[in-house]
């Protein structure tokens, strides 16, 4: 019997889970999964015959040894930030891991060992990252072995709520990490255009956005994604004139996000010594210029140059952020306070619905002519533990790990999911799954 160790019981973890126990008679496989509480864990597990649950704290080294030592895979499903520490112990057992997380500068460093070693350790192979590269590397190949040459190639990734559970100004509730949210674009973005670097600092990310239409589903507002020149390499785009990976939100979001900005409450790295006397109010208050003449909604619109009826101003007064409610976070950060005003608001209820929204662009020509060719994904969750999220990050994984274990994959060293022997297996399976791309093309010249 095959041992799946999966490393964290998360959002992402209930469809990964799910399907592995679903094939698990078939395939003669057990799914350990492990979390900081053993109840969380067998939740998952649903007193399936093939599963074991087990208890983990990532701090505790000696259990990870254990744990990996029983294992023929190992799963992780940690922050990011541990999977190091995890990829190590896999390699000092000869393991294999799998991941959805992006290639860390540590995993990278291992690679040539993991490949001497004969392991395989997949990373990227989720949903952003993940279905992204696998999709863009599918049609990327049709047009190139078609003899097309590639001009453009722009590719938009979002996790919003589902269109009939959209009932707040905002157009957004947390689907994923909030914290992320909150902290988005800190780092600026680079990317191609027209055959020129741009770059875009932070304080310019939310406002320089572009409206893209995604099949029936309407406008969506794009902001630019981090570096988009890391793609160069990893797609063979060496001749590309426009490269770009951006983040999409619904029209309105980018404009009244960039207040925070602009007020400084997305600053990780301000500490407010007394956060715990501050009420929402009061904190915004003392990120503004004093003026006693005005009201804080006057002085916030004055140095925000907008007015009370703008859309940014409802917008944030919908969220609460004028209202006498005490902080209670000790010492904390101003991006941590503003991520608690906004939590409770952006949070889906019982009811709602999630939405992944993906969409490719290529730009190429072929016999003289150019060529647009648009790839579209919609997912919409089932529910709130069959999210559209986890099912896009959980499933192209888990599917993966049944490749592997079944030997239709024979990759070794640091992978991510850019090869036909990955992807287009998962895909097609995919598909099966409800999770397909609707392709369109037009003739522009």
């Amino acid at each position: 019997m095959k041992r799946i160790l999966i490393l964290g019981a998360g959002l992402a973890a209930s469809t990964l889970i799910e399907y592995l126990l679903n094939v698990s008679q078939k395939y003669n496989f057990k799914v350990v999964v492990t979390a900081l509480e053993l109840e969380q864990a067998e939740r998952k597990l649903k007193n399936h015959p093939n599963g074991e649950a087990r208890i983990f704290d990532i701090a505790d080294l000696g259990s990870l040894t254990e744990l990996v030592s029983e294992s023929d895979i190992v799963i992780s499903l940690l922050p990011a930030a541990f999977h190091p520490l995890v990829a190590r112990e896999c390699l000092r057992q000869s393991k294999h891991m799998f991941t959805t997380s992006y290639v860390s500068p540590e995993m990278k460093a291992m690679a040539d060992e993991v490949k001497s070693k004969g392991l395989l350790f997949l990373n990227e192979c989720g949903v952003d990252p993940g279905i992204d590269h696998m999709s863009s590397m599918k049609a990327l190949n049709e047009i190139r072995n078609m003899g097309g040459k590639l001009i453009n190639f722009e590719s938009n990734t979002g996790g919003l709520v589902a269109p009939e559970y959209d009932n707040n100004p905002w157009h957004y509730k947390f689907t994923w990490n909030a914290r992320n949210v909150i902290l988005a674009g800190q780092a600026g973005a680079r990317f191609l255009h027209n055959g020129k670097i741009k770059y875009i600092p932070y304080q310019q990310l939310f406002i320089r956005t572009e409206i893209i239409n995604v099949l029936n589903y309407g406008e969506f507002e794009v902001y630019a994604n981090r570096d988009s020149f890391l793609y160069k390499d990893i797609y063979g785009l060496d001749d590309i004139s426009t490269l770009f990976r951006g983040t999409m939100r619904r029209p309105g979001y980018s404009k009244a996000f960039n207040c925070f900005i602009k007020i400084g409450l997305t600053d990780d790295n301000l500490i407010i010594e007394n956060s715990e006397q501050l009420t929402n109010r009061t904190f915004v208050d003392s990120f503004l210029p004093e003026n006693p003449e005005l009201t804080l909604e006057e002085n916030l619109c004055s140095y925000l140059e907008i007015t009370q009826e703008s859309e940014e101003f409802q917008k944030m007064k919908w969220l609460g952020l004028f209202d006498d409610v005490p902080v209670k976070l000790k010492r904390a950060s101003a991006a941590q306070i503003l991520q608690s005003i906004i939590e409770e608001k952006w949070q889906l209820s019982e009811q709602d619905l999630d939405m992944v929204v993906m969409q490719h662009q290529f730009v190429y020509e072929l016999n003289a002519k150019k060529y647009e060719r648009k790839s579209s994904l919609v997912v919409i969750g089932k529910d709130r533990v069959h999210t559209a999220m986890a099912m896009t990050v959980g499933t192209p994984l888990a599917i993966a790990v049944k490749l592997f274990l079944t030997g239709k994959l024979k990759l070794t060293g640091v992978v991510i999911p850019v090869v036909p022997e990955l992807y287009e297996p998962i895909l097609d399976e995919l598909e099966l799954h409800g999770i397909r791309f609707i392709e369109e093309e037009k003739e522009i010249s």
